[in-house]
C-alpha cells in the first residue's frame, strides 16, 4: 500500500436516466496533499452508476477498478458527505482501504465544480433545476472545548499573520513536527496573493500539535452568534473553540482574519510553535474553507 490519499464522491448528479430517475455517480480524484503537485497530475476515475445499482456492492468494485486502474492502492479515502458515510465506510472497508470522513476533499470539489460547469449540462438527460439545489448544505454545531491537556490556558500566545502564497514554495524546507498541506496551484492562487494565519505560541507546543494532528483538520472559523470565538472545524462535523475572543480589539483582528481569507479564497493556515523566538513549527497545516 503506497502513501498515496485518494478523495472520494458517490452521489446523484443532475441527469436524469430515461425513467426520469436521478443517475448517480463515482468520483475518484487523488488528493492534493503535496505543494509540489499539480493538479493536472492527479489520478482521476468517474464512472455513472444507475439509480437501481446504488449501493455498497457496486462502490466497492468501482474502488476496486480505480485501484486496478492507477495501479496503487491508496492508504485512504477521504470522503465529504455526511449522509452517504455508512454506504461508503463498508465499500472501503471491504475494498481493504482506511475510508476518513473530511473536509479536506479540494481536489475533489474542484473537479466537481468544474464538471458542473463542463460535463453535466452537456449530457442527455441533464435537469437544471435539480442542478441549482445541489449544493451541500450541513447545519452549524456547537463548539466544544479543547481537551484539558491541550487548551490555552497556562500562559498560551497566539497572534495573527500572515505570508504571500510564494512563501509555500520552499515549504518542503522548514522545520516541521506535524504538518499537512495542499498545492496552492489547485486553486489558482497567485503568488502575491497574501494568505493569512493565526500561530499559536504555547510551552505545550508539541502535545497541541500532536493531539492536532490526530485531527482530520477542516478550517478556522470566526464565530459571534452567541460569545465571539475562534473555531477549529475537524472531520464532517466536530467544531472546538479554539479561541474566545475577550475584547473588541481582538474580534476585530478575527473579522480582519475572516476578511483576508475570503480574499484568499478560503485559504489560511495555523500553525503552533514553542514561542516566537523559535524558527522551526511544532505543526502548520495550510486550511481551506
Amino acid at each position: 500500500m503506497s502513501n498515496t490519499v485518494w478523495e472520494l464522491d458517490f452521489y446523484s448528479r443532475p441527469i436524469l436516466d430515461e425513467q426520469g430517475k436521478k443517475l448517480w455517480e463515482v468520483l475518484i480524484c487523488e488528493s492534493s496533499n503535496s505543494i509540489e503537485r499539480s493538479p493536472a497530475t492527479l489520478f482521476k476515475y468517474a464512472e455513472y452508476c444507475p439509480s437501481t445499482s446504488v449501493n455498497s456492492l457496486w462502490l466497492r468494485e468501482a474502488i476496486e477498478k480505480a485501484i486496478a486502474k492507477s495501479g496503487t492502492t491508496p492508504k485512504k479515502i477521504l470522503f465529504f458527505r455526511r449522509q452517504m458515510n455508512n454506504m461508503i465506510v463498508k465499500a472501503c472497508d471491504d475494498a481493504g482501504v482506511n475510508p476518513v470522513p473530511s473536509r479536506r476533499t479540494y481536489a475533489l470539489n474542484q473537479w466537481l465544480a468544474q464538471r458542473m460547469i463542463d460535463v453535466y449540462p452537456q449530457a442527455e438527460g441533464f435537469d437544471l433545476k435539480t442542478a441549482n439545489a445541489a449544493s451541500v448544505q450541513y447545519p452549524p454545531l456547537n463548539a466544544i472545548p479543547l481537551p484539558d491537556a491541550v487548551k490555552g490556558d497556562r500562559g498560551d500566545k497566539w497572534t495573527f499573520v500572515s505570508l504571500s502564497a510564494a512563501d509555500f514554495d520552499d515549504m518542503q524546507d522548514w522545520e516541521i513536527a506535524f504538518q499537512e498541506s495542499f498545492a496552492l496551484s489547485l486553486l489558482d492562487i497567485q503568488a502575491e496573493m497574501a494568505i493569512p494565519g493565526l500561530i499559536i505560541y504555547s510551552p505545550r507546543a508539541t502535545p497541541l500539535a500532536a493531539w492536532m494532528s490526530g485531527l482530520e483538520m477542516g478550517y478556522l472559523q470566526l464565530e459571534k452568534s452567541v460569545r465571539p470565538q475562534l473555531r477549529l472545524e475537524t472531520g464532517l462535523s466536530d467544531s472546538w473553540t479554539l479561541i474566545n475572543l475577550t475584547n473588541q480589539e481582538i474580534v476585530k483582528q478575527a473579522e480582519d482574519f475572516e476578511n483576508a481569507k475570503q480574499k484568499a479564497n478560503g485559504v489560511h493556515f495555523l500553525a503552533v510553535q514553542s514561542s516566537p523566538n523559535v524558527e522551526s513549527f511544532a505543526g502548520f497545516w495550510l486550511l481551506k474553507e
